[in-house]
């Protein structure tokens, strides 16, 4: 063991103890007088260590948010472990999803084109004009569904099972912090941006929910630093946009996994950063 820092023994350590646990962190606290010393087993943790410890003690929200995790009912040993209670909306969204990938037969079927931006059978789309007017008569027509049926439409089981397990785990956190209305904001927004923009690129064959993943990922990484509050690690935000620059080379198709809607990701990302800038961090998670 390897001694990181001493501090006064009326500090109550408890909380960022058990935090310390559920990071997987090997430590101890030991007494020694009137002092208090935290004692790491990895010598590499004791500077992340010694900022989040620093943090803990000078911001009040810091703790409340610590504290409030480690009590919480979708917390299960300091780790994020919610039931389908705690996150309807989110598991509403993952069910429909599946159940349209049954009905479509993973986009293969006729009723697949009810679900596409545009009726790709009714429209030209080969041109930038061409795809503005078909959009233009698609919404004139009442047919507003179509800008967010997309994010319906899988064609691999491998891929609605990666947004699914993605949406559910990230999304719960949000409508269990932030509120279901925030929830529904961020799908409303990101599902716009990024299949208005896959579309103008592409055209109107794209589906899946990656756009709002992508969307969701980038709030709760620039909100997390407002406020700490979601559990996921750092690396899943670098895989995340590597995976997406990758996207905009050949390798994913000399890959055999096809043309990524690459625009699709970036849109979402982005939109998911302006609405974790524009909209205020919730100071109190629900309870």
């Amino acid at each position: 063991m390897y001694r990181v820092k001493q501090l006064d023994a009326s500090l109550d350590l408890g909380g960022f103890s058990q935090w310390l646990r559920s990071q997987g962190v090997p430590h101890r606290i030991s007494a020694e007088g009137d002092f208090q010393v935290l004692w790491l087993e990895n010598q590499e943790h004791a500077e992340p260590v010694l900022e989040a410890l620093d943090r803990f003690l000078a911001e009040p929200e810091i703790r409340q948010a610590v504290e409030h995790q480690n009590r919480s009912p979708v917390f299960v040993q300091g780790r994020w472990q919610p039931s389908p209670r705690h996150a309807p909306l989110v598991l509403g969204i993952i069910v429909l999803a599946v159940l349209m990938a049954w009905f479509t037969s993973l986009g293969s079927n006729q009723f697949t084109a009810n679900l596409l931006i545009i009726d790709p059978r009714a429209y030209g789309w080969g041109s930038m004009a061409e795809r503005l007017d078909a959009l233009s008569a698609t919404l004139a027509s009442g047919q507003v569904w179509r800008l967010f049926t997309p994010d319906f439409l899988h064609f691999s089981w491998t891929h609605i099972i990666f947004n699914s397990v993605m949406l559910w785990f990230l999304g719960s956190q949000i409508e269990w912090f932030d509120g279901r209305t925030r929830l529904v904001v961020l799908f409303i927004v990101t599902s716009l941006v990024s299949n208005g923009l896959q579309y103008m690129v592409s055209g109107p064959f794209f589906g899946g929910l990656s756009g709002v993943v992508y969307g969701i990922l980038g709030y709760c990484w620039l909100s997390q630093r407002t406020l700490p509050r979601f559990q996921f690690p750092p690396a899943l935000v670098t895989f995340a946009v590597v995976w997406m620059v990758i996207g905009f080379t050949p390798v994913p198709e000399m890959l055999g996994l096809g043309r990524m809607a690459n625009e699709a990701h970036l849109g979402g990302f982005v939109a998911g950063l302006a609405l974790a800038a524009i909209l205020p961090a919730r100071r109190k998670p629900q309870a």
